[in-house]
């Protein structure tokens, strides 16, 4: 019993993480790739 609390427990705050972190994953891609076409343009 208390392992299927711990299971339902972890997945719930697998899913708060991905989407606490989504914004910033997004950010980061823009900047990454605003960053590496600057990179790009100049050589």
């Amino acid at each position: 019993m208390l392992r299927a609390i711990a299971d339902v427990l972890r997945q719930i705050g697998g899913a708060i993480a991905t989407v606490v972190t989504l914004p910033f994953r997004a950010l980061a891609r823009l900047l990454g790739g605003a960053s590496g076409g600057a990179r790009r343009r100049r050589v």
